[in-house]
């Protein structure tokens, strides 16, 4: 299945060979970052000067201002640094992300429903999404956010697995017990430490990954009172508060802070990045803090202050309550040659049109809504743990944007939880 998707995505990876849509942040952002470790000034013409004469790359080390983290766009600047900075350089490493999702999704849904079948059906579907066909195939930082969050994902199911069976194996003569289930300590918990490091990359590719963070964070616990109950213990919510509560948060939010931090290296480095010399020579009532922390500070909160006021229109911006049916698509690509201008099969006789469009598979997407409420009724009111972590997954990608109804928002942000989805039409 994996071996499929990944065809789909890497064939003819270079068309179009053009800057579509975001890739003109992006993909030169990458490339800035490559170059001078932090993202410098492009000028107006410089997607046409990449294309006609690559040679030419009129980069400026002047900085930049820019409104991401630097991850998505360091693992861009991979491909580029493997193939150059031409349209399947920026797109290699998207489209391998894309492929290895599928394969991760495959693995996950095994270990969720104990079947290869359906493990492999799950990752069937993602990989003849529509959404996520695209976003595989374009350098934009969405796919790379997607990839991390659900790698952590299946970084606490196995993490799960491995607490309930060093609980099972406490358990006198494998029975029940009180003293056992509500006493035990489950010890160190890797896995739960590479969740924390996914989760960091991903808040490292965008902001919005913090809403992710929480959800997954509060999911881990549910899980560690679940195997304290199965397990016996009386009070299985007050033990988990005082037994798992904390070390979940160390294993997670220190740690995903700290990747974060550690993914603006490059910009710590430089000494030339935007607002790299913000703090020097001003006054602050904190004068312990290093001025390169105080001017990262000052940067995010500029960078806050852009993200919750954009609400400036946009012809794809689309209401967060229509993306589960995909209301408005976003078109990333439009051409419509002549005949003989190249772009046209040679017997045209008429004008020609190609588009690239982020649509969403519309069949899975719309039984993706009744997968959805199927999976509330198996959470609900059967208990089943599988659909509560679908729907933690679906619900922690899209649920946050429907606060922000009037920012600028598009559909292609729910590529996030497109995994999330196919999962729950899979169990349905």
């Amino acid at each position: 299945v994996a071996l499929f998707a990944g065809v789909l995505r890497f064939v003819n990876l270079s068309s179009p060979r053009a800057v579509i849509f975001d890739e003109t942040y992006y993909a030169k952002d990458a490339w800035s970052l490559l170059q001078l470790g932090y993202e410098g000034s492009w000028p107006k013409d410089a997607n046409d000067k990449l294309l006609d004469d690559p040679q030419v790359i009129p980069l400026s080390e002047d900085p930049g201002y820019v409104v991401h983290p630097p991850v998505g766009k360091w693992m861009i600047a991979l491909g580029e640094w493997a193939f150059g900075l031409d349209p399947f350089g920026w797109r290699f490493v998207v489209a391998l992300l894309g492929t290895l999702s599928v394969l991760m999704l495959c693995r996950i849904g095994r270990r969720l429903f104990r079947s290869t079948l359906l493990g492999c059906l799950a990752g069937l579907l993602m990989a003849v999404d529509g959404l996520h066909f695209v976003m595989s195939r374009t350098a934009l930082l969405d796919l790379v956010l997607m990839f991390w969050v659900l790698a952590a994902f299946g970084c606490l199911l196995v993490d799960r697995d491995r607490a309930r069976e060093r609980l099972a194996a406490a358990l006198p003569a494998g029975r029940p017990d009180d003293a056992v289930a509500s006493g035990l300590r489950l010890g160190a918990r890797p896995w739960r430490l590479a969740a924390g490091a996914c989760m960091g990359l991903a808040l490292g590719t965008k902001w919005n990954a913090l809403f992710i963070l929480a959800a997954f964070g509060l999911l881990t616990v549910l899980w560690d009172a679940g195997a304290r109950r199965t397990a016996g213990s009386r009070r299985p919510y007050a033990r988990a508060l005082r037994l798992d509560v904390v070390p979940a948060f160390f294993s997670t939010v220190p740690v995903a802070a700290a990747v974060y931090v550690a993914s603006w290296t490059g910009w710590f480095a430089s000494g030339n990045g935007y607002f790299r010399g913000w703090a020097e020579d001003r006054d602050t009532a904190f004068p312990f803090v290093p001025d390169a922390v105080r001017s990262l500070w000052h940067y995010h909160a500029v960078v806050y202050r852009f993200h919750v006021n954009l609400d400036s229109g946009h012809t794809y911006d689309s209401n967060p309550w229509s993306w589960p049916v995909v209301g408005r698509p976003v078109s990333y690509f439009w051409d419509d040659p002549r005949p003989g201008d190249g772009g046209c099969p040679a017997d045209a006789t008429e004008n020609c049109a190609r588009e690239v469009l982020a649509l969403g598979t519309p069949l899975l997407w719309w039984l993706g809504v009744a997968a959805a409420v199927y999976a509330l009724y198996r959470w609900g009111l059967r208990r089943d743990w599988r659909a509560g972590a679908i729907l933690c997954g679906l619900a922690a990608g899209w649920v946050p944007w429907l606060f922000y109804q009037e920012r600028t928002i598009f559909l292609f942000y729910a590529v996030v939880f497109v995994p999330y989805l196919c999962l729950a039409v899979t169990m349905m």
